[in-house]
């Protein structure tokens, strides 16, 4: 025989088949106790900053995936250089995140809400060659710093120091993505 709380659980069912969270009513605030105050992000400006958040923890989960499955030509090499964009990736996650914290929003990071609402494409399942990895890596780079891009001037618009946030991160993923595509790219002939 089912008891209540089998059925609350049962009834909310969730697309991965997990156990519905619990808790998570947040804070209350007091006079005393988190009584926080200053500038507080709009609705908008924490809408931006959550699209670049969710788009960088999954290039950190998609580097992680090729990092562990890429296979081929010059191997060690294209593995070591996930790293990099891994450890920036997930650097810049924690930046974004703790910035809106500081705005008073709401980052959410929980994998549901990455996989559902991230601009990144699915990266592919099994053992994949080193070009090609090198060709998906750089398609994700200029990804996220697409939607850097597009959310910059509403960000800058309202919060000049999250902007400068945005500035970071294009300016390292950008040089990831030319130095990852690097690795397929063929001298241009010279005139001579």
């Amino acid at each position: 025989m089912a008891t209540k709380n089998d059925k609350d659980t049962k009834s909310a069912p969730t697309r991965n088949r997990r156990r519905p969270a619990r808790g998570g009513a947040g804070a209350g605030l007091t006079k005393e106790e988190n009584a926080e105050s200053g500038f507080t992000a709009s609705a908008e400006l924490s809408e931006n900053l959550q699209k670049v958040l969710v788009d960088l923890i999954e290039l950190s989960i998609q580097g992680k995936q090729a990092h562990w499955n890429v296979v081929g030509r010059n191997f060690r090499d294209t593995h070591l250089q996930l790293d990099e964009v891994i450890e920036s990736a997930r650097e810049f996650s924690d930046t974004v995140a703790e910035r809106m914290r500081s705005l008073h929003a709401l980052p959410d990071g929980r994998s549901d809400t990455v996989a559902e609402t991230t601009s990144l494409p699915e990266f592919p399942q099994g053992e994949i060659d080193t070009a090609e990895v090198i060709d998906l890596i750089t398609e994700r780079l200029d990804a996220v710093t697409s939607m850097c891009r597009e959310v910059h001037d509403d960000v800058d618009e309202e919060d000049p120091t999250s902007a400068d946030i945005l500035h970071a991160v294009l300016e390292r993923l950008e040089q990831l993505s030319w130095m990852v595509s690097a690795e397929n790219r063929t001298p241009s002939t010279r005139n001579a």
